[in-house]
């Protein structure tokens, strides 16, 4: 008997609906990333895209812990020198919820190309609405 071997013509794909009204970032962005990965299935293959969609509303009601909002630093570089610039946590979630989110999940996803075909199904959102209505989401208890 052997493995079976996800294919992507016999996936399905799900949508999730996630509120971070009131959640710790790091604890929803671990579940959200198993989510995109497809680990919650019984199909999950490593190798292969089996992971579903993923609406995250209220993003700029998420909580960090501890001193995250002044110590936790986001940096990035533009290549010349002296071009480094830093961001405190608490400034990028008055400026860019959504971007917070996206970072702290973008983190538990592989750094391949198969990482970047599931960050595509994350879908970030900073109020309670959303243009998905169609799909249908469920929710997801986190």
């Amino acid at each position: 008997m052997s493995t079976p071997v996800a294919k992507n013509e016999d996936l399905q794909k799900d949508w999730y609906i996630v509120d971070l009204e009131d959640k710790v970032l790091g604890r929803t962005a671990t579940e959200i990333a198993k989510v995109l990965r497809g680990k919650h299935k019984a199909i999950y293959t490593p190798s292969v895209d089996t992971g579903d969609f993923v609406i995250v509303l209220n993003a700029e009601k998420v909580r960090l812990t501890g001193n995250k909002l002044s110590q936790k630093m986001y940096h990035r570089h533009s290549g010349f020198t002296g071009g480094l610039t830093s961001i405190s946590a608490g400034k990028m979630l008055e400026k860019t919820p959504e971007e917070l989110i996206r970072k702290a999940v973008k983190g538990m996803l592989p750094k391949n190309k198969l990482g970047r075909q599931m960050f595509k199904k994350l879908k970030v959102y900073c109020g309670a609405d959303h243009p998905h209505q169609a799909q249908q989401p469920k929710e997801l208890q986190v």
